[in-house]
């Protein structure tokens, strides 16, 4: 799994970090809930292996801090706007 550059990536992270993957991500306008969106392209053995399983997994750093909401799709999420 890769992840690429999509329509409305504004931001590169990781850029000219050679330890990490640039991460293109859009980085979008609400400063309260600070949202970052990003994709990632699947190899045909890992599509396989969902179709498979229906399962993925998703690993977090959190560096002992609280757990931030994370949401994971099959399609670009509309912009979060908690009320």
């Amino acid at each position: 799994m890769e992840p690429i550059k999509f329509e409305g990536a504004n931001v590169v992270y990781g850029a000219n970090q050679p330890e990490y993957k640039p991460l293109p991500a859009e980085k979008r306008g609400n400063p309260r809930t600070g949202e970052v969106v990003t994709c990632w392209k699947l190899t045909d053995e890992e599509k396989a292996l969902i179709s498979l399983t229906g399962e993925i997994y998703v690993s977090v750093l959190t560096f002992g801090n609280p757990l931030q909401p994370i949401l994971v799709s099959a399609i670009k999420p509309e912009t979060y706007d908690p009320r």
